[in-house]
């Protein structure tokens, strides 16, 4: 951003990468899946690289509004710095606090998640898929991510991109307003599990694998850390593949 800013250049998009996207080695797979889809689609996007912070939304769900607050007045001060209008972002957790947490500090700007911008692409046309792609006719499961899902009730549009892989899509049995957390949401990614009968990502993982499908599409970071080991560690004769749904369509575009 810096240096589209210094060329007098204006983005289309500022991609937000995220914690995850950024130092997860898994999360950087999505990372660079997507940001392939922007260059093929010819979308002039920046980034603001080492002057992108946390959100804060761990600090935040954590109970620590100090360090949230802390965060987000600086990261509001870079994006306003550079006149940022829309932001797109792979992880529900930065979507979702940028869109509707930043405002009353400042912050306001049009945010949209990687699977709605995905969903537009397909259908303007800008994406196109191949025929007979990599998952045509497999089973592909979709998890809806709490933040994606029950907090800014975004269903239909990851469901519509997975319907133009041309595999099957099968639901599991707790999905859309009724779908199950993997077990990482409000900032349980960061503490201790609790003592119960069940890890939650494991129960998640169960339900995946009793739809038979050789994929589970995820749209998370962190929904993607868990469903890995919820599918691995339950009991099944076979491990379908996490992927998100950046790298399904980066696999699957022409």
């Amino acid at each position: 951003m810096a240096e589209m800013a210094a060329a007098a250049r204006t983005p289309d998009i500022l991609f937000w990468v995220g914690c995850a996207g950024s130092l997860d080695q898994r999360a950087q797979k999505i990372t660079r899946a997507f940001t392939l889809i922007l260059t093929k689609v010819g979308i002039d996007f920046a980034v603001l690289g080492a002057e992108e912070s946390c959100t804060g939304d761990p600090a935040r769900r954590a109970g620590n509004e100090l360090l949230f607050q802390t965060l987000a007045y600086g990261n509001i001060q870079t994006l306003n710095r550079y006149g940022v209008k829309k932001i797109v972002t792979t992880c529900p957790h930065c979507f979702n606090i940028i869109r509707n947490e930043y405002p009353v500090l400042g912050g306001r700007y049009e945010v949209i998640h990687h699977v709605q911008l995905l969903q537009q692409l397909l259908d303007e046309g800008k994406i196109r898929m191949k025929e007979q792609g990599a998952f045509h006719g497999k089973k592909i499961t979709y998890h809806d991510s709490c933040y994606l899902g029950r907090a800014n009730g975004i269903y239909e549009a990851p469901r519509r991109v997975l319907e133009a892989l041309d595999g099957e899509l099968v639901e599991m049995k707790s999905c859309k307003s009724r779908g199950l957390c993997c077990g990482a949401g409000g900032g349980q990614m960061w503490k201790e599990e609790e003592k119960g009968r069940n890890r939650i990502n494991v129960e998640r993982g169960r339900e995946a694998l009793q739809t038979g499908a050789s994929v589970v599409a995820s749209n998370c970071p962190f929904c993607m850390t868990m469903l890995t080991d919820g599918v691995s560690q339950a009991d099944s004769a076979s491990t379908p593949q996490v992927l998100d749904l950046a790298e399904l369509v980066a696999a699957s575009m022409e």
